[in-house]
């Protein structure tokens, strides 16, 4: 995967897989302090005991039809390229949380890549799942939920094309003003 917002997606999918009804996913950068911080966080059903203490192997996977997993071991090399970690915290029936841990100067940290058009691939395929996306950096902080937007819109879903379209231009714009790395102009 040639950018973080890619893995994040992998991630996030595990998550669906998982039967998540609420995900969330925070960005946390900071030039000052040389950190960038990924977390994304559910409530879906965990990860058992015995396959957490492997989940970072490639060959291990809980899928019948791929048997490879490369996302949690991609993000964890990633990181660990940059000096920093990937630290995976699950509880059976009641979630996972994925903190990956980069050295935000590193040459060797990809790029954030086209994040506000991973969340909307996110909310258009799953319109079911409440989606949070927290995103901070030194000049402020943005923030993102579903489920309010669908109640301040007072629609039941969000997956509609223009309705899409305008909130990947807003998360965009909102990132920009933050200078939140990676933005698409």
């Amino acid at each position: 995967m040639k950018t973080l917002s890619l893995n994040i997606l992998d991630i996030v999918q595990n998550s669906v897989r998982a039967k998540a009804d609420e995900i969330t996913i925070e960005i946390s950068e900071s030039i000052l302090s040389d950190q960038y911080h990924i977390t994304i966080t559910d409530n879906g059903k965990g990860i058992p005991g015995e396959i957490l203490e492997t989940v970072t192997d490639p060959f291990v996977t809980t899928r019948t039809k791929r048997r490879m997993g490369l996302g949690l071991p991609l993000l964890k090399y990633h990181a660990e390229v940059t000096g920093g970690k990937l630290v995976i915290a699950s509880e059976s029936g009641k979630g996972t949380r994925v903190c990956a841990v980069f050295s935000n100067s590193h040459l060797d940290r990809q790029p954030l890549g086209d994040i506000s058009g991973v969340l909307k691939i996110l909310i258009a395929g799953n319109p079911e799942i409440r989606f949070k996306y927290c995103h901070s950096t030194d000049k402020g902080e943005y923030s993102f939920n579903t489920g309010e937007a669908k109640e301040f819109l007072e629609v039941d879903t969000l997956n509609n094309a223009g309705l899409l379209e305008e909130i990947e231009e807003m998360i965009n714009e909102n990132l920009k003003d933050i200078n939140a790395s990676g933005v698409l102009l």
